[in-house]
């Protein structure tokens, strides 16, 4: 059926990317945050990537990973000060084949390999689940007020494995 039994493909993300990860982002946030927030705040969501060049530079400015399913992006994260869970949205039709847990497990062993001891995400309501059932734990509910729309998240936490043994830090 429409389930993928493929693993996704990671590569870094590169400039030539901004334009489809933006058009990614926006359609994630419309089809996916579609019950959990009113089209006014999801517009206002969205309006985050109508500045492209600074999309780009929040995208480059942190590490920023690419999965691609055969050949094409399927969905981004973001990871940034080695601490901060930025970003991660999935292309809508490839919801729930793993993509999403293929980019967040990518960037929790990439965090970890970097020393980090504790991943903070601001979760969305449509994201909270997904970061719960990764061992996510809430830490407070947030109230953020984007493009004059208030939006609630919630700040969760996770420890990270000690890296394995062997490598130098």
């Amino acid at each position: 059926m429409a389930h993928s039994a493929t693993t996704p493909g990671l590569r870094p993300f590169l400039p030539a990317d901004a334009a489809p990860l933006a058009a990614l982002f926006r359609a994630s946030i419309e089809t996916l945050a579609a019950d959990d927030y009113d089209d006014d705040q999801r517009e206002a969501w969205a309006s985050a990537a109508d500045d492209e060049a600074a999309f780009a530079a929040r995208l480059a400015s942190g590490l920023t990973i690419i999965a691609l399913v055969n050949g094409a992006i399927a969905g981004f994260a973001s990871l940034k000060d080695n601490r901060l869970f930025d970003m991660l949205y999935v292309r809508p039709d490839l919801a729930g084949q793993g993509v999403g847990s293929a980019l967040a497990e990518a960037i929790e062993k990439l965090a970890g390999a970097r020393g980090a001891k504790k991943l903070t995400v601001d979760a969305s309501d449509a994201a909270r689940d997904f970061f719960a059932a990764r061992g996510y734990v809430a830490q407070q509910r947030n109230t953020v007020t984007i493009a004059g729309q208030w939006l609630g998240n919630t700040t969760m936490t996770k420890e990270l494995a000690a890296p394995a043994a062997g490598r130098p830090h």
